[in-house]
């Protein structure tokens, strides 16, 4: 059951566009309920500066994650996990994240 859990989870993050994956790692990097093991800071200003770079909306105004249903129902699904799970999953999505800005450039 567990894995199926992560799976699922992995499943959203793999259909999420680059911004909403950008917006999931933001909203975890920021979040303490979120719990995860990587160096928040750090993380938190790589996505940013990355998100900057492809959402014109995030560079230009105030953004309020809470419209973003997707991005909140994945964090929910995230925060609901052992703690286990959830760096599994969330260091799938910053894999994912790198490996497409590479496929960027």
């Amino acid at each position: 059951m567990e894995e199926n859990k992560v799976e699922n989870v992995i499943n959203i993050i793999k259909d999420m566009n680059i911004k909403d994956k950008l917006r999931l790692s933001i909203c975890l990097t920021t979040s303490d309920w979120a719990n995860i093991l990587y160096n928040k800071v750090e993380m938190y200003e790589k996505f940013d500066t990355m998100l900057k770079e492809v959402d014109e909306e995030y560079r230009t105004t105030l953004i309020n994650f809470a419209k973003y249903k997707l991005v909140m129902f994945t964090m929910a699904k995230i925060m609901e996990m052992e703690q286990v799970e959830r760096n599994k999953t969330v260091l799938y999505l910053f894999n994912t994240i790198n490996i497409e800005k590479i496929k960027d450039l």
